[in-house]
């Protein structure tokens, strides 16, 4: 049976379709993102001092400046996406954004879906309490409501350490800061840093306790993309040789880092 010239066409430009579809999945992120000329960073909108809007109207934070860093390796410029909690990594996933750098803990059960760069902070879950409250610890939590970012470790840390207390979940750190600000909430519960940060933009509270978690933050980056967890982690090493880590951590954090980040011999 002879084959149609319109059949032959049709299939040779399925054959040359398949052929392109196959070298874009071969070529690296990396090499991508240069190509394209600009990296899309998935960075959080309002959780300082990670990522947060600032006075100015302009984009800040930790996690930002680690992602303008990574950005000047690749030669590029960079694009910030907001993200939440709940988008993070949907929106990586998706190919929404390249990378995300959104306070988001390095656990088990999120390493199924994507891969994680190195721990490039280790955090620590506390409790954040108006100045007058005789909330002292987890264990005054009972019949307390207490704010937390929902879909997060800190919203299963809290059910787990705290089972009496009564978990008011929002989507966003800015929306459970407002509720203890306004008297909705007994506490907020998050990660130490965090809760320093809300402090700093408002008088009248205290964080309270010991820390009762770790946090180990980590870059999200798609599952499978060696290349681009490589790049990311080579970036943030070299940011630590340079010294350059150390002076983004105290501009932050207002406190020098307690130990150094992972680090791997070049050769």
């Amino acid at each position: 049976m002879t084959i149609p010239r319109w059949g032959r066409v049709l299939g040779l430009a399925a054959v040359i379709f398949g052929f392109l579809a196959a070298a874009a999945e071969a070529a690296t992120t990396p090499d991508a993102i240069k190509a394209r000329g600009k990296l899309l960073a998935g960075v959080k909108y309002d959780t300082p001092p990670f990522g947060f809007v600032d006075q100015d109207g302009k984009v800040a934070g930790f996690d930002v400046d680690l992602m303008r860093e990574i950005a000047a390796a690749l030669g590029v410029e960079v694009e910030f996406v907001k993200v939440t909690s709940q988008t993070r990594i949907p929106m990586l996933v998706s190919g929404n954004v390249d990378l995300t750098a959104a306070s988001m803990t390095h656990t088990r059960e999120r390493e199924k879906t994507i891969d994680f760069s190195i721990t490039y902070y280790t955090g620590a879950q506390a409790l954040l309490v108006p100045q007058e409250s005789r909330i002292a610890a987890l264990a005054d939590l009972a019949e307390k409501t207490v704010a937390v970012q929902q879909g997060t470790t800190l919203e299963r840390n809290l059910a787990q350490l705290a089972p009496k207390a009564t978990v008011l979940p929002f989507h966003d750190y800015t929306s459970a800061w407002l509720a203890v600000r306004q008297g909705r909430a007994d506490a907020l519960t998050g990660s130490y840093d965090i809760l320093r940060g809300f402090m700093q933009t408002a008088q009248g509270f205290k964080i309270v306790g010991p820390k009762f978690s770790v946090e180990p933050f980590g870059i999200g980056v798609r599952r499978g993309d060696a290349d681009m967890r490589d790049f990311v982690n080579a970036v943030l090493q070299d940011l630590w040789t340079a010294g350059r880590y150390q002076a983004l951590y105290e501009k932050w954090f207002k406190v020098a880092p307690e130990a150094a980040i992972e680090m791997w011999p070049k050769e």
